[in-house]
């Protein structure tokens, strides 16, 4: 299975609840922090809901 290294690179201030809690459900929270998940339906979704602050490596 595929896996995703999501890295956030912009601030939570100033943004909706729901994307700030999606933030903390993906592992994040802080700027320049890395994690990485399996490629999921559920995970792509999460990410596509705040890909404006976050950068996304599919790694094998």
């Amino acid at each position: 299975m595929a896996r995703l290294k999501i890295t956030q690179i912009r601030s939570t201030i100033d943004r909706k609840e729901p994307q700030k809690r999606t933030i903390k459900a993906l592992g994040l929270g802080k700027i320049n922090r890395t994690v990485i998940h399996n490629a999921t339906p559920q995970i792509k979704g999460m990410v596509k809901s705040v890909i404006h602050l976050v950068t996304v490596e599919e790694i094998d």
